[in-house]
């Protein structure tokens, strides 16, 4: 629940953006082969969560997709 948290807060996404930009200039602009366009593809991945504000590992946490609705959930007792 933390890790989720922490992903959906503005810290989180910024992170993932910065990371999602670091896959993919490495994939396409350094490696330059097959690995390497690999690597930028799914480097897009982690770019466009943080910019759409969605964390994709939250539904394995039974949390929601949804940035915004992570940031207002809270635990069923």
């Amino acid at each position: 629940m933390k890790f989720s948290k922490f992903m959906a807060s503005p810290a989180g996404r910024l992170l993932r953006i910065v990371a999602g930009l670091v896959l993919v200039y490495v994939g396409f602009f350094v490696m330059k082969n097959l690995g390497g366009y690999i690597i930028g593809v799914v480097g897009i991945v982690p770019l466009l969560a943080g910019i759409f504000d969605f964390c994709v590992f939250a539904p394995l946490f039974s949390m929601p997709l949804s940035g915004k609705a992570i940031r207002a959930y809270t635990p069923k007792q």
